[in-house]
């Protein structure tokens, strides 16, 4: 495995040439302004309201203008200066954001409503180093180039990518080289996702807008500095403020692009294991699914689909005819039965691949200086890389998936794309291994998302993907969280994971439930994963050959609460995917921080396990064997009630809760609505003809809106071409009365239905209840009324609760 050689052990210049960095001119453009200073200029754009983006040029370069995570395309052209003795004042007047310039000594700094979040410390320099070893293959930099601000000391940081350090990352120094980290627990300072992104508690964010490889230093000196230290490449950051967090991180994915909906099947359960070594075994298993009643929606092949050994068939990207003899009809049998298969793929072909000549040929590998394919040594054998950068590259590798494609495959997974090895003296057409290894999966996905949007321009694309950079998501890509130990240590660093990736763009941020690493067994840790799971952006169990991973083939005592699991989680479907609909059009996470509530609340700030599920369920996972209780934070926003007693628990107050083997602990926010369905075989089944409204009545909560979303589940663009329907709920709340309205606004190119809906209300017992107006019976159930409603197309039920 290629270690990262940016050790730069020892610093012989630190930052002396920019004590005299000196103050020229500014110079007012178009839409922004330019200021020239004794050893560059910076040029600066109001990219929108909320968005600053600042790149330093020095003497003798020329601005690289290419991004490879910003889309925005605005740029702001009211911009005024105002010019004091030291200091001029840049601001646009529809911005609440500026940037202070001193001139001497020469400073930048940044501010939202006044107050001043960030500053240039040092700004751009060049670092000197003298290396203290060399590790074969690898190209040692003598020099790097570094952007150093000032921090407060007393602002808490999030973000840098994939990461198992504690929510508060402050005081790491984090490499940013995309690279696995095998059987990790609970502590994993560098994984496949660098993302040069950093948060603040402040509600602000700073984006490093350069893809090579470096470091992310987020003050592990402990003098309140700020730096992102790289090998070459763009000296480019967007500043991007907020309101509120949620308005923060729908900001920043506006600067890099928002993820398109999935297909809905997807958030239904997924039968994966490493691996099915037969097309017997797959038909086999998905039999026992539906044998079972239990719930499937797609399998997953590993590595056998194309080779009956791991090590030596990489790159074969075909089907093994011994032991797969007829995919074309397994795969449409599959389909008539509403599972969709996903397939494994990888970007490196062996040089023993059945592949490897006609890769050879058409040059669409990556190369050494002489042109000739780059080769290495890894574990499952020699090879060579596809150059993804590179047209013929891109349109061979796209050529393997159209042909998988239209053999009726329905999701594509891209693995070890890393690159797990990419040697620095591999050369492609976008740049050398250390420039571009970061961007190698972000560039995969774009590939198989264009060739989506070219061959198959109706059909979203399911990306499972492990390594990506900013702005990933926008091409549909699906990330998880790589090889994690099969033991509670492995699950204990799930919820940081999630919650961290969320908030950097890649909202469907997963993991292997249950845990791939390990083959020994533990049916309490699996269950809890699972229940865990249910809250997930994407429920795929998942694991090593050795352990089962499928809910199918547990002992009876386990699979009977497992199958509770992935029943919820199809219940919760309409919820879910309105959850879907937001972060498509808003960039909000599925799983949300606590503090994304109390933003001020320094515990909530650093809680790492508990977290909300959209806005409406507080989730409490639970990390560790034995636990017959534990201790739960409620949000001051609200009351809660457990999900399943209906018990009430006090906004703002911390409880000892007790603890079952059957579920974890679940809470539903007073005042919501939450849809949902009866447990269905797939998605193929799926409508919203029928469903359950639940309403959790409280009688401190005197309005709440909440909403349904709905569509063909599959069909790209539904959103921008108005295929589709919004559902609204709302309530309203007197001593007296609560009223209760159900509307739809429906898309112009949506075909609506009329729809009966049970209504559940739960904690409480009204003495009447009238419906348009009309009184009408209802029943009790488990301590919720229960009220038919018949919900034509276009009208607006109104429900009265009296009391």
């Amino acid at each position: 495995m290629k270690k990262i050689v940016l050790l730069f052990l020892i610093t012989t210049l630190s930052f002396a040439q920019n004590a005299n960095r000196k103050f020229i001119e500014i110079e007012k453009l178009s839409s922004g302004f330019s200021v020239r200073v004794s050893d560059g200029y910076y040029l600066v754009n109001f990219l929108n309201d909320k968005i600053i983006e600042t790149s330093f040029i020095p003497n003798g370069e020329k601005n690289n203008y290419t991004s490879e995570a910003v889309v925005l395309k605005t740029k702001l052209k009211d911009i005024s200066f105002k010019e004091n003795i030291n200091t001029i004042e840049c601001y646009s007047k529809s911005s609440n954001l500026k940037i202070v310039i001193q001139k001497s000594p020469f400073k930048i700094s940044y501010f939202n409503n006044n107050e001043e979040i960030l500053s240039e410390k040092s700004g751009y320099a060049k670092r000197k180093h003298i290396p203290l070893e060399n590790v074969k293959g690898n190209i040692v930099y003598d020099s790097t180039e570094v952007l150093q601000f000032n921090i407060t000391s007393d602002e808490i940081l999030f973000g840098g990518g994939a990461r198992a350090l504690g929510m508060n990352r402050r005081g790491n120094r984090l490499a940013l080289y995309n690279r696995a980290q095998y059987g990790y627990e609970t502590k994993a300072e560098l994984m496949n996702f660098c993302i040069p992104l950093v948060l603040s508690s402040k509600l602000y964010a700073v984006h490093f807008d350069n893809a090579t490889i470096g470091y992310l230093d987020l003050d592990s000196k402990k003098n309140n500095v700020l730096e992102y230290e790289t090998i070459s490449g763009r000296k480019t950051y967007q500043v991007i403020v907020g309101e509120t967090w949620t308005d923060l991180i729908s900001n920043y994915t506006k600067l890099t692009g928002n993820q398109p909906l999935p297909p809905i099947w997807s958030f239904g359960n997924f039968a994966s294991r490493f691996g099915y070594r037969s097309q017997e075994q797959v038909e086999k298993t998905i039999k026992k699914f539906q044998d079972e009643k239990i719930p499937v929606d797609a399998i997953i092949l590993d590595l056998y689909w194309f080779g009956k050994t791991v090590q030596g068939t990489m790159g074969n990207l075909d089907w093994d005819k011994d032991t797969f003899p007829n995919p074309d009809k397994m795969i449409s049998d599959l389909n008539e039965k509403g599972i969709k298969t996903v397939l494994i793929t990888e970007p490196f072909i062996l040089t023993t691949s059945s592949k490897w000549q006609e890769t050879v040929d058409k040059k669409v590998l990556a190369t050494l200086k002489d042109a000739k394919p780059a080769t290495w040594d890894f574990y499952f054998g020699n090879t060579g890389i596809v150059d993804v950068f590179k047209p013929e590259g891109k349109e061979w590798f796209w050529n393997v998936y159209k042909r998988l494609l239209n053999q009726g495959v329905a999701g594509l997974w891209g693995d070890l794309g890393e690159p797990e090895v990419f040697p620095s003296f591999a050369k492609t057409f976008g740049g050398t291994a250390d420039e571009v290894h970061n961007i190698y999966g972000h560039h995969w996905a774009k590939l198989i998302a264009d060739g989506y949007k070219k061959d198959f321009p109706k059909q979203r694309p399911f990306i499972l993907m492990r390594a990506g950079y900013s702005g990933s998501q926008r091409f549909g890509m699906i990330p998880w969280s790589g090889d994690v130990s099969r033991s509670w240590g492995g699950l204990q660093s799930q919820m940081e994971i999630a919650l961290q990736m969320g908030m950097q763009g890649m909202a469907y941020m997963h993991s292997d439930l249950g845990g791939f690493a390990g083959d020994y067994y533990d049916n309490e840790l699996y269950l809890r994963w699972l229940q865990y799971g249910v809250f997930n952006p994407i429920f795929r169990p998942h694991a090593q050959d050795d352990v089962a991973s499928e809910v199918v083939y547990k002992d009876i005592a386990t699979k009977e609460i497992a199958k509770k699991a992935v029943a919820l989680r199809y219940q919760l479907l309409p919820y879910n995917y309105t959850l879907a609909y937001e972060n498509s059009v808003s960039g909000i996470p599925l799983m949300r921080p606590i503090f994304f509530q109390e933003p001020k609340n320094e515990k909530a700030l650093n809680e790492k396990e508990s977290y909300l599920w959209g806005n409406n369920f507080l989730i409490k996972p639970i990390t560790k064997a034995g636990v017959t209780s534990t201790e739960v934070y409620f949000p001051k926003s609200s009351n809660w009630f457990d999900f399943y007693t209906g018990k009430k628990y006090d906004a703002g107050t911390t409880q000892i809760v007790t603890v079952n083997s059957e579920n974890i602990p679940i809470y539903v926010r007073g005042g919501s609505f939450i849809p949902m369905k009866t447990s269905l075989q797939n998605m193929s089944n799926y409508s919203l003809n029928y469903f359950d409204l639940h309403y959790y009545y409280d009688e401190s909560s005197v309005a709440t809106i909440d909403k349904l979303f709905h569509d063909d589940g599959k069909t790209t663009n539904s959103i921008e071409n108005n295929a589709y329907e919004i559902m609204t709920f709302t309530s309203i709340s007197t001593s007296k009365n609560t009223i209760l309205t159900l509307k739809t606004e429906i898309g112009k190119n949506y075909n609506a239905i009329d729809k009966i809906v049970t209504l559940k209300i739960h904690n409480c017992n009204p003495k009447s209840i009238y419906v348009d107006g009309k009184i009408t019976y209802f029943t009790k159930e488990n301590n919720s009324i229960m009220v038919p409603i018949s919900w034509l197309k276009n009208t607006t039920p109104e429900i009265k609760l009296e009391f």
